[in-house]
C-alpha cells in the first residue's frame, strides 16, 4: 500500500522526522485559506501515488495565497501521470542550503534490508548511482541486527560532513529503520531531506509503502487499505475478494494457480502473438466458489475476449475448476470462448465435466494458449 506524501509525513513526524508546515486541501478556498495560515510562498503538491509529480507538472510555487488559490484552479481534477489530482498538500516553501537522500527499503536480490545514503538529494536515486556511483553509500541489514548509531555513521563516513550533519543524518537514519519495522514498509523515502538556511534540517518529501500482508497488524491504516488510487476499479473489487489481480492492457484473459504459473501462462500469450488482459492467481486449493468468482471477475472485463485457464491440480481438484468453469459460464452467460489445460488431482473427472459442458480443454498449457488465441483472432 503505497501511502500518500501527507501520510508518510504524519507517520515519520510522530517518530521525530521534521516536516514542513503545511496542510491538506481539496478545493482552492481550502488552499488559499492555507496559503494565508503558513504565510509567505507556499508549495502545492498533488497527492497521487506516483514519482517524478515534479516534472509531471505536479508541484507548483506560489508567492502568495492569491496566486496558491489560482494554481489550485487548474492542478486539482487535472490528471497526472494518469493519476486524477483530488487532493493537495500546501506546504511552506523553506530556504534551502543542501539537500540530501535517505532511505531504508528491501533488497529482494540479496534477501535483505538495505540502507541508502546520499548527498544528492531531490533526483532520482537510480540516475544518481549510474553517473556519480561514490556519491550513494549503501548498507545490508536485516530485522535481527538492525541499524545503530554506529552502523548509520558508517554509512556516512564515505561522505565529507561535518561532525554536527553526520551526528543529524545518521539519527534520522537510525529513525527510518525503526520506522520501517514497526510499519511494516518495503520502502520508507526522504528525497530530499534537506538542510535550510538557518541550519535546521527538514524532510520536504517522502514516500512509504506496506506491505500488503501485514496490514491486519496496522489498524492506523484502516481506513486506507480498500481505497487506493493507482489501483483500477478491478483490482479493487479483487482485493476485495481476496483475489490476486492486477489489470494488464491485452485482450486475452490469464487465471492460474501459483503466480509462476500464471507468469508463464502471460509469457506464453504473448509468445504466440496474443496480449494478456490480467494476471490472476486463485491460489492452491481453492474452492468451487473462489475459482467461479476469479472467472467471474476475468469475464466481467469488456476488453477480454476470451479466457485461458491454467491449473496445476496438487492440492488444487481439478474437478472444483471445472465446476467452477461450468457455473461461471452459466452465470454470466458468456459466449466468450474459454480454454483449459489442467492436470494433477482429479484431472480425469475435471476434463470429462468440461467435455460433457462442452468447454474446450487440452493436454498442456502451450495448446490451451493456441488454441485459445487461434478461435480470439483466427490465428
Amino acid at each position: 500500500m503505497k501511502l500518500l506524501e501527507f501520510e508518510a509525513k504524519t507517520v515519520l513526524k510522530e517518530y521525530g522526522i521534521p516536516v514542513p508546515r503545511g496542510r491538506v486541501a481539496a478545493t482552492p478556498d481550502e488552499v488559499e485559506l492555507a496559503a494565508r495560515e503558513i504565510g509567505g510562498p507556499v508549495i502545492l503538491k498533488a497527492q497521487i501515488p506516483v514519482s517524478g509529480r515534479g516534472k509531471a507538472g505536479g508541484i507548483l510555487f506560489a508567492d502568495d495565497p492569491a496566486g496558491a488559490r489560482k494554481m489550485a484552479s487548474g492542478l486539482l481534477g487535472s490528471t497526472i501521470k494518469e493519476s486524477l489530482v483530488n487532493t493537495l498538500l500546501v506546504e511552506e516553501a523553506l530556504k534551502v542550503d543542501k539537500e540530501y537522500y535517505l532511505s531504508v527499503t528491501i533488497d529482494r536480490v540479496a534477501k535483505s534490508y538495505v540502507v541508502l545514503a546520499s548527498v544528492e538529494g531531490g533526483v532520482d536515486i537510480e540516475q544518481v548511482a549510474l553517473a556519480s556511483p561514490e556519491k550513494v553509500s549503501r548498507y545490508w541489514t536485516d530485522p535481527l541486527s538492525g541499524l545503530g548509531e554506529e552502523q548509520a555513521r558508517e554509512i556516512l563516513a564515505r561522505f565529507d560532513l561535518s561532525d554536527d550533519t553526520a551526528a543529524e543524518l545518521a539519527s534520522m537514519l537510525t529513525i527510518l529503520f525503526s520506522a520501517v519495522m514497526d510499519k511494516d514498509a518495503e520502502l520508507v523515502e526522504l528525497n530530499p531531506l534537506v538542510r535550510t538556511t538557518s541550519g535546521t534540517f527538514v524532510a520536504v518529501d517522502a514516500r512509504m509503502i506496506i506491505d500488503d500482508n501485514a496490514l491486519f497488524r496496522h489498524e492506523e491504516f484502516a481506513d486506507r487499505s480498500l481505497s487506493r488510487d493507482d489501483e483500477t476499479p478491478l483490482e479493487l473489487e479483487a482485493r476485495k475478494q481476496n483475489l490476486a489481480y492486477v489489470d494488464l492492457p491485452g485482450s486475452t484473459g490469464v487465471i492460474g494457480n501459483g503466480a509462476g504459473l500464471v507468469m508463464a501462462t502471460v509469457d506464453l500469450v504473448h509468445h504466440f502473438g496474443g496480449s494478456p488482459a490480467n494476471f490472476l492467481d486463485i491460489g492452491g486449493g481453492g474452492s468451487v466458489d473462489t475459482n467461479r468468482r476469479g472467472l467471474l471477475l476475468v469475464l466481467s472485463k469488456p476488453e477480454v475476449k476470451g479466457v485461458v485457464v491454467n491449473i496445476f491440480g496438487g492440492i488444487t481438484r481439478c474437478d472444483f475448476v471445472a465446476q467452477a468453469v461450468i457455473e461461471a459460464i452459466e452465470e454470466s452467460g458468456t459466449v466468450k470462448p474459454i480454454a483449459v489445460s489442467m492436470m494433477g488431482t482429479n484431472e480425469a473427472e475435471g476434463k470429462r465435466m468440461l467435455d460433457e459442458a462442452g468447454v474446450m480443454n487440452f493436454p498442456n498449457m502451450e495448446e490451451a494458449v493456441q488454441g485459445l488465441l487461434r478461435v480470439q483472432g483466427g490465428r
